[in-house]
């Protein structure tokens, strides 16, 4: 359909919340619940905290480094420099908004929601900063107004329009309201007037991101322009557009020369592996998702399973982390996973998360999921503190004994606020809309993918369902699942298996069941009631794990897990021990769990034993010697003697809390002699 020159109404909106709403003719497997509330438990809290610390100082905080100036230097509202050196601090704002918008839809009385006035006042300077023509970045209508999408490879401008769409989609999905909204599409509009075959512009951004929000835009507002533009970027990709040099930003956020880095190098639907840049790479890959979701393209469909299968099996770490490089922040080689020089950022465990939901709806496959459940829990929750305050953005598996942290955004310790702050405000938009990752439903039933308390409906042929879920996740395994409302005829309740679930039972009502999970699933098919109960009980005895033996960095060791979450050793918790790069553990002692409501806000810690390596005594001052083999080869030279290791206690705590205490030593992977 044709617009008029100002954007129109869009569609009221629906029940349906969060940041994923698809099309009425969308071809996949699963679509979203419409309804999914989190009332209580381990995610509530966290939630919570979100939503009562960390959402309410970024209004302060954007002022006080300068976001909110540039924007006003934009609208012409202030006067005086641009504050900071990259381009896509606008991002910074829009994705706080989003966050905002998502606490704001959970909000029965609008009226009394806290950051309301920030909200409206955001909006309200982006609306003045935005040109006539609906081009909208401060950077380059202050610093640079000549070179409006010239600079594609680096200056983020359609990544901003991306973050700006996505805000819009939010608020107009919590309000109904469409100030926002008509900034988003002016822009929008302004882009897809610049971009495309006959157009003043062949090119591409050089950090994706538009993709996936012009899909949306598409959803919320039916106009296929948007899905078209957004098809037109992923299918541009590839072939080398982005041609014009890097600025001197310094090394970390540079633009290296590789095509690769900016995956311009091969078009989507031929790469083999995933490569370059990680949130570059999966935020492209979330928005082919959506494209192949709309469109059902069976050929982008497999080139997002070949690459999906190409990151888990060789680039992806126990926390679900991705990134082994600092420098250019990259995927790194095969099987390079490296512990201390993790980079595991942030915002890469937040692009995977939302590029796994994707694939969960678009396939149904419960593997998906289960990245998501690893990535939620660990490399992503470790990057912000149990007080909300305090922010990662990075997340190693190992600090070693005597770091030394010299300052900035790339360290190994908590710091409140980044020059270059893109992780603090996705922690909190994916935070505020996480309950729309937890649920979907199908012409056949419902299904439950993370395992939460609270509510979870949507439509089926049959009707709509709805059902309460209480469980203590992931502290117990006992999910009790209770049939709150259910339409005529028989429809099935799926619930997932998680991968690392070795034993489990299951109770229908109060008959224990011997059904078999199928590809992940626990699919029970029946003629539910109101007040019918399921109560699934995963095993959730401690476990070691080991790598993959090509991965060289934690050869010969194994690491502590428990359910979904992955454990690690701090030194504030091994009295026994002055550090931790000593430490050996004894994989044949019994693990036990305790929970320590008393320990960092609350959590199961599992115990094992092991001892402090001593070091050979007069080694002198060359760190190496020859190796030892058996017979008299593994005898000590004459005159060395063969000192005795000291036993020790071991405490593990969930990787997701460290760094809340003393500063000190850290290590995921523990070795084993």
């Amino acid at each position: 359909m044709s617009l008029p020159p100002s954007p129109g109404p869009a569609p009221a909106p629906t029940p349906a919340l969060g940041p994923v709403r698809l099309g009425d003719q969308a071809q996949v497997a699963l679509r979203p619940a419409e309804s999914a509330r989190v009332t209580g438990g381990f995610w509530h809290k966290r939630r919570r905290v979100n939503a009562e610390v960390s959402i309410p100082q970024g209004p302060a905080l954007l002022d006080s480094v300068g976001n909110l100036h540039n924007l006003r230097l934009a609208a012409g509202t202030a006067t005086g420099e641009y504050r900071g050196e990259l381009p896509f601090l606008d991002t910074d704002v829009t994705k706080w908004l989003e966050a905002a918008s998502w606490q704001l839809a959970e909000t029965d009385r609008k009226e009394e929601f806290a950051q309301a006035e920030d909200v409206d006042r955001m909006i309200r300077l982006l609306a003045e900063a935005q040109q006539r023509n609906g081009y909208l970045q401060s950077y380059y209508q202050v610093v640079k107004p000549g070179l409006h999408f010239v600079e594609l490879r680096w200056g983020h401008e359609l990544y901003c329009a991306g973050h700006l769409i996505q805000a819009a989609v939010a608020h107009h999905r919590a309000t109904g309201r469409e100030d926002l909204l008509t900034v988003a599409r002016r822009f929008a509009d302004h882009i897809d007037d610049t971009f495309g075959p006959g157009k003043p512009v062949d090119g591409i951004c050089g950090h994706p991101e538009i993709e996936t929000a012009l899909v949306e835009l598409y959803r919320e507002t039916a106009e296929p322009r948007y899905l078209d533009l957004a098809g037109y970027f992923v299918d541009r990709r590839g072939h080398g557009l982005l041609r014009d040099g890097p600025p001197k930003l310094g090394d970390a956020h540079a633009v290296p020369p590789s095509s690769a880095y900016c995956q311009d190098h091969v078009p989507v639907r031929e790469a083999e592996t995933v490569t370059g840049h990680v949130v570059r790479q999966l935020y492209l890959l979330a928005g082919a998702a959506d494209v192949a979701a709309e469109t059902g393209d069976p050929y982008l469909r497999a080139a997002l399973e070949r690459l999906w299968e190409s990151m888990t099996t060789t680039r992806t770490h126990l926390t679900g982390g991705l990134g082994a490089h600092h420098e250019s922040e990259d995927f790194g080689d095969p099987y390079e996973l490296p512990n201390e020089r993790a980079y595991c950022e942030t915002c890469a465990a937040v692009a995977s998360i939302q590029w796994n939901w994707r694939m969960t709806l678009l396939t149904g496959e419960t593997r998906y999921a289960d990245l998501t459940e690893r990535t939620l829990f660990n490399g992503f929750l470790s990057g912000v503190s149990l007080d909300g305050l305090r922010w990662l953005y990075v997340n190693p598996l190992r600090v070693r004994d005597g770091y030394e942290y010299h300052g900035g955004d790339i360290g190994s310790r908590r710091t409140p606020w980044f020059t270059c702050a893109c992780c603090p405000p996705n922690v909190m938009r994916l935070l505020a809309s996480l309950p729309h990752y937890l649920a979907s439903t199908d012409a056949d039933g419902l299904q439950l993918h993370q395992y939460a308390t609270g509510s979870y409906s949507g439509l089926t042929d049959g009707g709509r369902v709805a059902v309460r879920v209480e469980t203590d996740y992931p502290w117990q395994g006992r999910i009790a699942v209770t049939v709150d409302e259910a339409g005529p005829g028989e429809w099935t309740l799926s619930l997932r298996v998680p991968q690392w679930c070795e034993q489990h039972t299951l109770e229908i009502g109060a008959t224990p069941s011997e059904q078999v999970p199928e590809d992940g699933w626990l699919r029970l098919r029946g003629a539910w009631q109101p007040g019918d109960t399921v109560v699934l009980n995963l095993g959730m005895e401690p476990r070691l794990t080991e790598a993959d033996p090509r991965v060289d960095a934690v050869r010969g060791c194994v690491a502590v897990e428990r359910g979904p979450l992955v454990h690690c050793l701090e030194q504030v918790d091994q009295p026994g021990a002055p550090g931790l790069d000593d430490i050996v553990l004894d994989p044949t002692a019994e693990l036990t769990v305790q929970h320590r409501s008393d320990l960092l806000g609350g959590v199961t810690t599992v115990v094992g034993s092991g001892r402090l390596r001593s070091r050979p005594a007069g080694q002198g001052w060359w760190p190496y010697r020859a190796a030892r083999g058996t017979g008299d080869a593994a005898q000590a030279p004459d005159g060395v003697d063969t000192p005795t290791d000291t036993p020790v206690e071991l405490t593990a705590i969930p990787y997701y809390a460290w760094a809340n205490r003393e500063d000190g030593s850290m290590r995921v992977w523990l070795p084993t002699s």
